[in-house]
């Protein structure tokens, strides 16, 4: 018998083993909770897949999309996690409930809540790209909670792989983030997710993941479980289902929870929030949640049946009086307005256009996302939403217009601080780190110097590239994303991490055009634009809706300049040549919905809904808009 037929024996042994200790009860197997961590685009959720299929999760003949775990549809067009995910599987005599956690920092929120529901994290980083600023931060909360990681070294099937140096980054990271000697110990493995095999060097390509499996057996403890204590569980997630209404995720602290169980939430002021029966107790088997007739300390679950229990609150036994402490999640640095759709066109796409029904959607979105703050603006149609950064409330407002949300939003605003001993205005400042072409170095260091960044370090990462790390204000970095990939032929890559509040860093130069404002309400003609292209970029075509107000293009000068797109060529008897009648326009410029919310100025607002994105000014008139300028000059 060859060497391959022996491993798909060994392999299908395996799985037949794990099937059937699936059907055991929880309590009768070892437990291990892990959390997945990484920078974006690393490979968690590729890794999660193969540990799904390897160990029986799936049947061999069962077709499984690829990245499984990501089911959220923007996830699927994105390429990145946003929503942190639970599965399990059963390997030998061991359950191993597995966290996919989000790889971008502006999702930290979901990172620092599951991190303090597991008992270890697997680190993964790429074998070419290192250590980069998602892994610091996730690295960094990891251990400050006292976890022992293991890392592992994806991706080492590329030609590019440099594992061993990888390893020794790591080394080097975990020491200036103050790892205790034991966190210091950890283990390593190689491995390629995309492939489906680990070992302990990157030269030796793997059968499959069984050294990861047996690697977190070893490595991770087991929960630390009081199983005779009254029942506690912390709230770390929050998700709605059409049957069985909210239902609420977190690791069991102690005792034991069945359905049918009176219990009550406790808010973590210690407050009593109610007290109601649980309907049910669920469970995560591979993308499925299967219902248990009971839990115990240590399990990994989902339960329903309460009414207003939110993230970080505690359900617990009637008896109990103090909450379980949830750790602190990090500060918001950005916000924007959301207000009800106010222009001419306003309810001709969505069905959800009015202040209540907003309100609704994001108080129940603040609700589930700690990392997301909801509060209402002096307006009474108006709501200031601030989270962690432009990608998280980009994609919550393309959740929102995908449910067919009408809504207009201001221009992002960072959050600042005052020192509360000498008064000094303090702003968000973010690590930045560039991946660019040689070629292009001067450009992004001169780009990023105007925006008041400062150049940490510069030193190169292979393949003609330089890796650039700059401490830049926030201000300085919204919309500049646009203009990065621009100066890079988009080549370059760039990522960002929360860094510290510092001292003002002054003023940051704005916009240096104006745009091209609609003064009639309308269907645009063909001839009227073609009239305006000397003037600027246009940002609409021939037959396009439009009405006053709107913003329709970009002016190549610094001023605004009000027209009228709707003007049509005057008629004659005098018949003009075919050549005349032909216009050519020049295919205008199409705004995503993160690049119009970073582009437009603060007397500006894009309006959203399900099936356009317009820019607009904030107020229609003309008239008003002189009075809010000359006002703004005032002040």
């Amino acid at each position: 018998m060859n060497q391959s037929s022996r491993q798909t024996i060994k392999r299908k042994s395996l799985i037949i083993n794990s099937l059937q200790q699936s059907s055991k009860v929880h309590k009768n197997m070892e437990l291990r909770n892990i959390a997945i961590i990484a920078h974006v685009d690393h490979g968690k959720t590729t890794l999660v897949d193969v540990l799904l299929k390897q160990s029986g999760t799936f049947r061999d003949n069962q077709k499984i999309q690829e990245r499984a775990m990501d089911s959220n549809d923007l996830e699927r067009e994105r390429g990145i996690t946003i929503l942190a995910k639970c599965t399990s599987v059963n390997w030998n005599d061991t359950r191993i409930n597995i966290v996919d956690t989000p790889g971008h920092a502006d999702f930290g929120g979901e990172v620092e809540r599951i991190l303090s529901m597991v008992d270890g994290v697997l680190v993964l980083v790429d074998a070419s790209e290192g250590a980069m600023p998602q892994t610091k931060f996730v690295l960094t909360k990891a251990l400050k909670l006292g976890l022992r990681p293991i890392v592992v070294v994806n991706k080492v099937d590329k030609p590019e792989q440099r594992g061993y140096e990888v390893q020794d980054e790591m080394f080097d990271l975990f020491s200036s983030l103050d790892a205790n000697d034991e966190q210091l110990d950890f283990p390593t493995l190689f491995s390629s997710a995309k492939m489906g095999w680990a070992s302990e060097t990157p030269e030796k390509v793997g059968d499959d993941m069984t050294p990861l499996f047996e690697k977190i057996v070893e490595h991770v403890p087991s929960p630390i479980i009081d199983n005779d204590a009254p029942f506690q569980m912390l709230v770390t997630t929050l998700e709605y289902d059409p049957y069985l209404g909210r239902v609420l995720t977190g690791r069991i602290t102690s005792g034991e929870v069945k359905p049918n169980m009176t219990v009550k939430s406790l808010s973590r002021k210690g407050e009593v929030l109610e007290q109601s029966r649980i309907t049910k107790v669920l469970a995560f088997e591979g993308l499925e949640r299967t219902p248990l007739e009971s839990a115990r300390a240590g399990d990994i679950i989902a339960v329903a049946g309460l009414s207003s229990t939110t993230v970080a609150d505690t359900i617990a036994d009637p008896n109990i009086k103090q909450p379980i402490e949830a750790s602190p999640i990090d500060p918001s640095t950005i916000a924007v307005t959301f207000s009800i759709n106010d222009s001419p066109f306003a309810g001709s796409d969505g069905d959800k256009v009015t202040s209540r029904m907003l309100r609704d959607r994001l108080m129940r979105e603040a609700e589930g996302n700690v990392a997301i703050k909801v509060t209402e603006a002096p307006g009474k149609d108006a709501f200031e939403v601030s989270g962690r950064g432009e990608l998280q409330l980009a994609v919550l407002m393309e959740q929102m217009r995908r449910e067919g949300y009408e809504m207009s939003i201001s221009r992002p605003r960072v959050l600042f601080q005052t020192e509360p001993d000498t008064g000094q205005r303090l702003e968000p400042i973010e690590e930045v780190v560039i991946d660019v072409d040689e070629e292009y170095t001067g450009g992004v260091v001169e780009a990023l110097s105007l925006r008041k960044g400062s150049l940490q370090d510069m030193r190169p990462s292979g393949g003609g590239k330089q890796r650039l790390t700059f401490l830049c204000p926030s201000r300085g970095l919204i919309g500049y994303h646009g203009d990065f990939m621009t100066q890079t032929r988009g080549t370059g890559v760039m990522n960002r991490l929360f860094d510290s509040y510092g001292a003002f860093k002054g003023p940051i130069p704005a916009r240096r055009t104006g745009v091209l404002v609609s003064l009639e309400k309308g269907r645009a003609a063909g001839y009227a634009l073609f009239n305006l292209e000397d003037r600027g970029l246009l940002m609409i075509g021939a037959g396009e809706d439009v009405y006053g107000g709107m913003i329709i293009g970009e002016h190549n000068k610094g001023n605004d300049l009000e027209v009228n797109p709707l003007k049509a060529k005057q008629l004659t008897n005098f018949r003009a040549s075919g050549k005349d009648d032909a216009i050519d326009l020049t295919p205008p410029i199409k705004m995503t919905l993160e690049k119009a919310v970073a582009y437009i100025a603060d007397d500006e607002l894009v309006e959203v809904t399900p099936k356009v994105i317009r820019l607009r000014k904030r107020y229609l008139d003309m008239h008003e808009r002189k009075k809010y300028a000359r006002q703004t000059i005032d002040a």
